[in-house]
C-alpha cells in the first residue's frame, strides 16, 4: 500500500497538492495547487500555455483572460525556468497529447504566484539537449532537473531500497564503518588525509572496508552489509570514478556456494522490480580459465558469440614467420570468426579493427577472407594449401566468413582480440541489438596471484586477504605462484564486472604464509596489518563476503554507459568537479597547521 505524501509545502498562501506529472483523466473537475518550473511558454493572445515541470514530470497549464485576467498578465512576463505557484481547475484536454502521461488533461489556472525569476539557462532543459558533458557537469544543478537524470537517481535510490529490505529479511545488520582508517596497500593508491593533532601521521580514505567487515566477523556480528563509499585514487574512465558506492557485504560460517546463491537471489529482485526483467537462477557459471580461453577476457560479453580459437599448434614451422616464431616462442595464436560478415569489412574497416588491436598492444591484425574461390589474405601465400585447410576447419570457417588472427604472448591476445571481438560486435549493431538483453555470468577460481611486470614481482589478483584453494594451500610457499587459484568469485553481467568477492582467509598462519608469498616479511606485515593477525588469534570464525558496485549496477539497469549519469555530482575523467572546482589549493595557513609545504615541479 503507497503511504500518502505528507505536503508541507505552504508558499504564499499556497500548499503543493501533487506533483504535476500525477494528474491523470480521473482528476478532471478537482482543484489543485502545482509547484515548478517553466519548461516552455506559448502565447496565442487570448490563451497562454505553459509546460510546468517538477520531478514527477510536465503538465500544461492554461492562462485564460476569461477565467482570470491577472493571472494571464502575469503568465505573459514568465521566461524559461522562472519557479511558479499554480492554483486552477483541472480540465479535459482539447487536442490531447498521447506522448505525455498527463496528456489527457491541462489545468486552466486562476491564481499564479511567481516564486523566482531565472536567467537564460547555459543549457537547455531538457533530455536531448545535446551539449558537451563538461557543461553539463558545470551547471550540474541544472543538469539534474532533466527528467532523465532525475529517473536516473530515482531508480539509484529504488535500488538501495531493494537491498536495504532484500539483506534485512536475510539476517544482515548494517552496519557503518570508519572513513578515515590506516593506510595499507589493498592495491589501488590511496587518498592521504594529514592528520593536525598527530603532526606527520595521515588517515587514508578506505578503498573498502574489507580489513574492518573481517573485524566485525571476529566480532561475531555474522552477517554485515553497508551502501558505502569507496575511494581509490587511480586513472579514470567511462565506469570509474576516484569515489564510488558499494553495496558491500560479509558472513560468518559460510563458503562461497552460500554467498553465490543468497547475491544472486538479490539481483533477481532488483531486476524484476526495478525494471520488470525476470533473471533465471541459478546462473551460469565459468572459471577464470575457461572465460579467459573463450572470449580473452574475466568478464566476457556472453550475448554473443565470436569465440576464441587456439590455432597455435597448426602453425608451428609455418611459412608465415610471426605466427611461427610466436608457436616457438611459446606465445599463442588465436583467432575469432566472424561468420557470413566477410562483405561487412572492406580493407578500410578492417585497418580500422588493427588500429584497435595495437592500441592493445599487438603488434598487428591477421585476417582471412573466404571466398568461393578459396582464402584471400595478405598472409595466403605464406602458408601451404594444407596448413590454409587445417585453418579453416579449425576455424570452422565457411564462405563468406571473415577470420581475424592475433598472435602474440597471452596476455596481449586476451586483451588485443578481445577488443576486437566487442568492435567487430560494434559495428555490426550487435551491441545495440541486444542492450536489453541481460546476460549474467559467475566467473570462479580466479588467480590467486598475477605478475606485476613492472616492478618485477607477484601481487594478489583480488586482495592479499583471499584464501586460495584448499587444494592450493600446500603450494603457497613455493614457485608455482602462477598456477595457484583462488576462493573467489566475481559476478558478471554484458562485459561488465558488477560484484566480485571470495572467501577469506581466517587462518593467521595461512595469513602469514600468503604475506611471505607478496614478498612482505613478517616484521612488515605485522607492521601493515598486525590489528587483523592479533584479531585473528582469538577464534575467527570462516567468512566470505562480495561487494557490488552501485553506481555500476545502475548504469547497467538505466540503459547508459557511462556512470557519471547515475551519480548526482561526479567528477570527470581528470578527477575533478568542473561545478566546484575541486580539487582546489589550500591556504597556507592551513598548510601550516598541518606541518605540511607543497613543492610543485614547474614542467621545463
Amino acid at each position: 500500500m503507497r503511504t500518502e505524501v505528507i505536503s508541507l509545502e505552504t508558499i504564499k498562501g499556497l500548499k503543493r497538492s501533487c506533483y504535476c506529472g500525477e494528474l491523470r483523466a480521473e482528476n478532471i473537475g478537482q482543484e489543485v495547487v502545482l509547484m515548478g518550473w517553466v519548461q516552455k511558454k506559448r502565447n496565442l493572445g487570448g490563451l497562454v500555455f505553459v509546460d510546468l515541470r517538477d520531478r514527477g514530470g510536465i503538465c500544461q497549464i492554461v492562462f485564460d483572460t476569461d477565467v482570470d485576467k491577472e493571472a494571464f498578465e502575469k503568465a505573459e512576463k514568465l521566461g524559461s525556468e522562472y519557479v511558479i505557484a499554480v492554483k486552477g481547475e483541472v480540465r479535459e484536454r482539447q487536442s490531447k497529447n498521447p506522448n505525455m502521461p498527463t496528456g489527457d488533461v491541462e489545468v486552466f489556472a486562476n491564481e499564479l504566484r511567481l516564486l523566482n525569476k531565472s536567467e537564460t539557462p547555459p543549457i537547455y532543459i531538457k533530455d536531448d539537449d545535446d551539449v558537451s558533458e563538461a557543461l553539463r557537469l558545470k551547471y550540474r544543478y541544472l543538469d539534474l532537473r532533466k527528467p532523465k537524470m532525475q529517473r536516473n537517481l530515482m531508480l539509484r535510490q529504488q535500488v538501495t531500497n531493494i537491498v536495504r529490505r532484500y539483506l534485512t529479511e536475510q539476517n544482515f545488520c548494517e552496519i557503518e564503518t570508519p572513513f578515515l582508517v590506516k593506510p595499507t596497500p589493498e592495491g589501488a593508491r590511496d587518498y592521504l588525509v594529514p592528520s593536525r593533532v598527530n603532526e606527520g601521521k595521515f588517515y587514508a580514505l578506505p578503498q573498502s572496508p574489507q580489513l574492518l567487515k573481517q573485524l566485525l566477523m571476529v566480532s561475531g556480528m555474522d552477517r554485515y552489509f553497508q551502501i558505502v563509499k569507496c575511494f581509490r585514487d587511480e586513472d579514470l574512465r567511462a565506469d570509474r570514478q576516484p569515489e564510488f558506492t558499494q553495496i558491500d557485504t560479509e558472513m560468518s560460517f559460510v563458503e562461497a556456494e552460500d554467498v553465490m546463491t543468497i547475491m544472486e537471489k538479490m539481483v533477481q529482485e532488483i531486476f524484476k522490480e526495478t525494471i520488470n526483467v525476470d533473471i533465471e537462477l541459478p546462473l551460469p557459471r565459468m572459471t577464470y580459465a575457461e572465460a579467459m580461453d573463450r572470449y580473452g577476457s574475466d568478464k566476457p560479453d556472453t550475448r554473443f558469440g565470436y569465440e576464441f580459437v587456439n590455432i597455435t599448434d597448426l602453425v608451428e614451422g609455418c611459412g608465415f614467420k610471426v605466427f611461427a616464431d610466436c608457436a616457438e616462442k611459446g606465445k599463442s595464436v588465436r583467432g575469432i570468426n566472424v561468420e557470413g560478415m566477410a562483405e561487412k569489412f572492406p580493407r578500410k574497416q578492417i585497418s580500422h579493427l588493427e588500429d584497435c588491436a595495437k592500441t592493445y598492444k599487438a603488434k598487428g591484425l591477421a585476417w582471412m577472407k573466404i571466398t568461393e574461390e578459396g582464402v584471400t589474405s595478405p598472409i595466403a601465400k605464406f602458408f601451404s594449401e594444407e596448413d590454409l585447410n587445417a585453418i579453416v576447419e579449425r576455424m570452422n570457417g565457411k564462405v563468406g566468413d571473415l577470420l581475424l588472427f592475433v598472435a602474440d604472448k597471452d596476455a596481449i591476445v586476451y586483451d588485443a582480440l578481445g577488443q576486437v571481438r566487442l568492435a567487430v560486435a560494434e559495428k555490426l549493431g550487435i551491441l545495440e541489438e541486444k542492450k536489453n538483453q541481460f546476460n549474467f555470468l559467475w566467473v570462479t577460481e580466479f588467480p590467486l596471484f598475477e605478475e606485476d611486470e613492472e616492478n618485477g614481482r607477484y601481487v594478489a589478483k583480488h586482495h592479499p586477504f583471499t584464501s586460495p584453494l584448499d587444494e592450493d594451500i600446500d603450494r603457497l610457499d613455493t614457485d608455482e605462484k602462477d598456477t595457484l587459484r583462488a576462493k573467489a568469485y566475481d559476478i558478471v553481467l554484458n562485459g561488465y564486472e558488477v560484484g566480485g568477492g571470495s572467501v577469506r582467509i581466517s587462518d593467521s598462519e595461512v595469513q602469514k604464509k600468503m604475506f611471505a608469498a607478496l614478498g612482505l616479511s613478517e616484521e612488515e606485515a605485522y607492521n601493515k596489518f598486525g590489528f587483523l593477525l592479533d584479531a585473528f588469534k582469538y577464534g575467527a570464525p570462516p567468512h566470505a563476503g562480495m561487494a557490488f558496485g552501485l553506481d555500476r549496477l545502475v548504469m547497467l539497469l538505466a540503459g547508459v554507459d557511462n556512470i557519471r549519469e547515475v551519480i548526482a555530482f561526479p567528477k570527470n575523467q581528470n578527477a575533478i568537479c568542473p561545478m566546484t572546482n575541486a580539487p582546489a589549493p589550500a591556504e597556507d595557513a592551513q598548510l601550516e597547521e598541518l606541518s605540511i609545504k607543497v613543492d610543485i615541479k614547474e614542467e621545463n
